[in-house]
């Protein structure tokens, strides 16, 4: 008896994957759990297991093929089978002479579809009218007087196709036709040093999504710079402490800001609500989106309920999600329901960018490069740890006003973070 490989479950509001790769072919054996198909969804790629050992029997869905939810992949069957067994085994039935010959008599017929593997004549150079007859003589009378060519008359309806003096009339009665459409854009020219590569389904949707962003919102940067000094001073003096007391969890910036954020959110709620049709959603929670750069692209797993996370908290969640986005192992509900988003250029060395929105939240924040810059300090100039933030919103829910307020006590409580312990 046969056992069914579908595809599973993939999560909220993913309905369709497409198969990037299959582990094993058919006649290879398959133990029970080990990933045979991988498929690749709008958010990120998941494995499909083995569910019973025995040997591909079958692959029901080739490789680059879409396939919904409960579809077949494939069959398991019983026996040991042989590694390296071809996948797929076609046989065509070759076709037989007298046949090839109806198909080329076939395909000269008018209308007629030529079959595969046999190549339709070539189509004629320029219009003709029905039954290739001249038009009549008081026809073609007119038409040389109009500059008509028979072409523009089309057929006629004269014995065998001709052309008639009606036909021209009504040509000329007929209304001002719009012009015809500009050609087709000629397809770029190859060159033999370029290599072309289709999209992932998942860069797809990025620039899907990116694009719908800058379409559907009111989108604004605003800007600010923020003395890492303060924070630079605190995670060098306990980040020892911290790893050895929270088993080997390291104290980074991204807690902070992280913390900043929320803190900055409770002020000012309309920067984590989002627009649902003629309604704003204010949350009381903050679901936020840490963004992690994969092998496949840049995605957004989500710390849910930040608002309630510690610092170790959310230093081992974000440290979790690098690791396993490298891996490919992140879980699609970990990709979606974030309410506000964070993402650091400032890895990639990036000293200032505007950030795009993710869908269908209304503001992310950028951060980028520390840099030593020179500072006015009461009066003197000292050498500080720099970096500029970017705060992007959307500015139907988001007045200037409160995205640049939002910024502002980012700031202050990087600057000072005794106020986010005191939560002030």
């Amino acid at each position: 008896m046969s056992t069914e490989i579908k595809v599973p479950t993939l999560g909220e509001s993913v309905t369709t994957a497409t198969v990037a790769r299959w582990m094993k072919k058919a006649g290879e054996r398959v133990e029970r759990d080990e990933p045979v198909v991988e498929l690749e969804t709008d958010k990120v790629t998941v494995e499909v297991n083995a569910p019973e050992s025995g040997t591909i029997e079958a692959i029901a869905a080739d490789e680059g093929a879409e396939v919904e939810v409960g579809a077949l992949l494939g069959t398991i069957g019983a026996g040991n089978g042989k590694a390296g067994a071809p996948a797929k085994t076609e046989t065509k039935a070759e076709p037989r002479q007298d046949a090839k010959a109806d198909a080329k008599t076939d395909a000269a017929k008018p209308g007629a579809n030529p079959p595969s593997g046999v190549n339709p004549p070539p189509p004629p150079s320029g219009p003709v009218s029905r039954g290739d007859h001249a038009p009549l003589p008081a026809a073609q009378k007119m038409m040389t007087e109009q500059k008509i060519a028979a072409g523009q008359v089309g057929d006629g309806s004269g014995k065998d196709g001709r052309i008639t003096k009606g036909d021209v009339i009504a040509f000329l009665e007929k209304p001002a036709e719009k012009p015809a459409p500009a050609a087709a854009k000629a397809p770029r020219a190859e060159d033999p040093r370029e290599e072309r590569v289709k999209m992932t389904r998942l860069r797809r949707t990025i620039a899907t999504r990116l694009k719908e962003a800058q379409n559907n919102a009111a989108m604004l940067t605003t800007f600010n710079e923020v003395d890492m000094s303060a924070v630079m001073t605190l995670r060098s003096e306990y980040k020892d402490a911290f790893e050895k007391k929270h088993k080997g969890v390291r104290l980074g910036f991204m807690s902070f800001f992280v913390k900043a954020c929320v803190a900055a959110l409770r002020e000012f709620p309309a920067v984590n609500a989002e627009i649902d049709g003629d309604d704003i959603v204010y949350r009381n929670f903050v679901n936020m989106g840490i963004a992690v750069s994969s092998p496949n692209g840049l995605v957004v797993p989500v710390l849910r309920d930040a608002d309630r996370m510690s610092f170790p908290e959310i230093e081992a969640a974000i440290g979790d999600f690098g690791k396993r986005a490298r891996d490919g192992a992140l879980k699609l509900d970990e990709l979606s329901g974030g309410t506000f988003s964070i993402t650091n250029g400032g890895v990639f060395g990036s000293l200032m960018s505007t950030p795009i929105l993710n869908p269908p939240q209304s503001a992310i924040l950028g951060m980028h490069k520390i840099q030593d810059r020179p500072m006015a300090i009461a009066g003197k100039i000292e050498i500080r740890p720099m970096m500029y933030l970017a705060v992007s919103y959307d500015h139907r829910i988001i007045d200037g006003r409160e995205a640049v307020s939002f910024l502002v006590r980012v700031k202050e409580n990087i600057e000072d973070p005794r106020r986010l312990m005191l939560e002030i």
